[in-house]
């Protein structure tokens, strides 16, 4: 564990800010909001399409990114459900029948 970064940066799917999170405590160590859009100026819509151009372009890289990666992360979040459930006992399942 030696080798691990003291801290991973990583960026909410929902709002785009970015959060540096601590792995060993499990705590967030800093927090930046997204940038906000600037108001559209009619005189640099040139400039402004491009900027959106690339930025779709850069979620599509990501998204495809995210897609290689998908089947390892799935695979290592299985192992950790494994590795929790492993230690539990056994017990039936609570039916909404059972409760009459």
């Amino acid at each position: 564990m030696a080798n691990r970064e003291a801290h991973i940066e990583v960026t909410c799917p929902c709002c785009q800010a970015k959060l540096t999170v601590d792995p060993e405590l499990s705590v967030v160590l800093s927090h930046s909001e997204a940038p906000k859009a600037p108001k559209v100026d009619l005189d640099n819509v040139e400039q402004v399409l491009r900027e959106q151009a690339r930025l779709r372009e850069d979620k599509f890289r990501q998204s495809v990114e995210a897609e290689r990666n998908k089947e390892e992360v799935l695979n290592r979040k299985f192992a950790e459900a494994m590795k929790k459930t492993k230690d539990q006992p056994v017990e039936k399942p609570l039916r909404d029948f059972d409760l009459d």
